[in-house]
């Protein structure tokens, strides 16, 4: 007779489950209300203009902040999302992504700045973000529905901390690797430690930081197509919706205007850095 040996971590996390939601049921209501709150204000405010007005602000911004050619393709982009009948869900996409890399990378930059300055915040950090991108996207869901519940809550936090590790990875990298020289210069020429950060170290280390910040951002709306699994609506709702129907227009639609919003922050993102400093990046 054969005795198999079966380990379930679930017997050990329940218990533990149950007593956060019972002790810290106060603290997780006002996490929900915070996160519900500042996305609807998002959404709101992005939805609020008429779509032809949102492209156009989208554009003269575009324009502004980067060049001619990023505003052009920002207006196809935006085009394509509202002419295949997904405006209100590619809005509510881009709210939720917008939010979530703000906050990944308020997190994952000054932790990036510290362990690239302190060794021992760098080694303990290392471990954890190896198994952090390590671990399959969904499984971020499982604990964030479990202490939430289901909707747009546990998807927001979950895409936050599906996000933090490559934005984290690449500051530290980004800081590690600044020339000496420039620092030492920066130094003797009597700059205070703001100056140095602002004026030699931030704009030596953009390229990095925009890779870091556009792997953030492909994360986040890697995270879109699963975060319409648990109720959080957008176009992975869409996609989810054109999957369980076997609609594959809806489907294909869906998946084209979530590259099509990817291309858009990424385009945006590296228009923006390039044109104020051009010479650092690639």
């Amino acid at each position: 007779m054969t005795t198999h040996i079966q380990f379930s971590p679930g017997d050990y996390l329940a218990p533990a489950v149950d007593w956060l939601n019972t002790n810290l049921h106060g603290l997780f209501k006002g996490i929900s209300q915070v996160v519900e709150t500042v996305l609807g204000a998002v959404e709101g405010a992005l939805l609020a203009p008429h779509p032809y007005l949102f492209i156009g602000i989208v554009v003269v911004a575009a324009f502004f902040f980067a060049n001619k050619r990023v505003a052009v393709f920002a207006a196809v982009m935006l085009a394509f999302c509202l002419f295949a009948g997904l405006w209100i869900a590619s809005i509510q996409t881009i709210a939720l992504v917008s939010v979530a890399v703000l906050i990944s990378v308020a997190i994952a930059f000054p932790l990036g700045v510290l362990a690239a300055r302190v060794k021992r915040v760098d080694e303990a950090l290392l471990p954890i973000l190896n198994i952090m991108q390590t671990v399959p996207p969904w499984v971020y869901l499982i604990p964030a529905v479990m202490l939430f519940s289901l909707g747009r809550v546990p998807a927001i936090i979950a895409t936050i901390v599906y996000g933090i590790p490559p934005m984290l990875r690449l500051t530290t990298l980004a800081f590690k690797q600044l020339p000496k020289d420039l620092l030492e210069l920066g130094q003797a020429s009597g700059a205070s430690p703001k100056d140095i950060l602002f004026k030699i170290e931030l704009p030596t280390a953009a390229p990095t930081l925009l890779v870091g910040l556009n792997q953030c951002i492909l994360m986040s709306l890697a995270m879109v197509v699963l975060a319409g699994l648990v109720g959080a609506g957008g176009l992975g709702a869409e996609v989810t919706r054109g999957l369980s129907r076997m609609e594959m227009g809806l489907g294909l639609r869906a998946g084209l205007a979530i590259v099509a919003i990817a291309l858009l922050l990424d385009r945006l993102s590296r228009g923006a850095l390039q044109r104020h400093s051009p010479s650092k990046l690639p």
